[in-house]
């Protein structure tokens, strides 16, 4: 049997993540060869990922991280079986990796074929499967170019966001980030009223007009009140007509022009576990 030393162990193990135990037992296998010791961990990870196919990973982290100039940001959520898992600063730390690679990709199939540690990030997750023992994989990926996007993480990492903007001003930073805040924390299911989806407004309409009905409202007022009722879903769904979280008072458009009247909100994406 080769042996191997402490040195080379350690060295597979910052390069894989794997346990000693294991590192050194790869070792062992391929005859002291440190990349057929990775490949072996990695056939491990397939393994483990083949028998956990199966598996529900509803848990993991949310992370939205931009560029240098926050001309682009991207939302990722790297999902994994169980909290403990996801609490992880490994694990964590493994997720704004991939973020950073994905912000010169454009789709989660391409950011899957991009490179971390010398391997494809599909290379990267198998091998990790096989470190950790659960199945991990990108249940997420999403990305806004604009003039500046502003981001944000919530504390706990189950949720992020990302908001574009058509302008930069004075303390974009502070609006960007509240707003992408706002997303967060509020869920909005359009921009504006003209982003909602049609079938949504139709519904919408519909369900005003049974409660109306069996409120006992006459046929002939049911559109009129109906179309009110829609107004208030739209200041209540949309994110530029919704209140603003930090001061009730304004919605998100008010808010933003108080820091300048040129700059408007032109997309937003909001990524959770679950």
């Amino acid at each position: 049997m080769v042996k191997v030393t402490a040195a080379e162990v350690n060295k597979l193990r910052k390069t894989t993540g794997a346990g000693m135990m294991d590192c050194k037992k790869a070792l062992v296998e391929a005859n002291g060869d440190f990349e057929s010791a990775i490949e072996i961990l990695r056939k491990k990870g397939q393994k483990v990922a083949a028998k956990r196919a199966d598996r529900e990973s509803s848990e993991g982290v949310a992370i939205a991280i931009s560029n240098e100039d926050n001309t682009s940001a991207v939302g990722i959520v790297l999902a994994c079986e169980t909290d403990f898992v996801g609490k992880n600063a490994d694990f964590i730390d493994l997720a704004h990796q991939i973020a950073e690679v994905g912000l010169n990709c454009n789709s989660k199939e391409e950011l899957l074929k991009s490179s971390l540690d010398n391997m494809t990030i599909e290379e990267k997750l198998l091998e990790q499967t096989g470190v950790i023992g659960e199945k991990i994989q990108i249940n997420d990926f999403t990305k806004i170019n604009a003039r500046y996007v502003g981001t944000y993480i919530h504390a706990g990492n189950k949720i992020s966001s990302l908001v574009g903007f058509s302008e930069k001003c004075e303390n974009i930073e502070v609006a960007g980030k509240d707003i992408s805040m706002q997303v967060a924390a509020m869920n909005p299911i359009a921009l504006d009223e003209n982003s909602v989806d049609s079938n949504v407004v139709e519904k919408e309409i519909e369900i005003a007009k049974d409660q109306l009905r069996a409120e006992g409202k006459p046929e002939d007022m049911l559109d009129k009140i109906a179309q009110g009722k829609l107004k208030r879903f739209f200041k209540d769904n949309t994110l530029i007509h919704q209140s603003f979280i930090k001061d009730s008072k304004l919605s998100v458009s008010q808010y933003l022009s108080s820091f300048s009247n040129e700059a408007k909100i032109t997309s937003f994406k909001r990524v959770a576990i679950g």
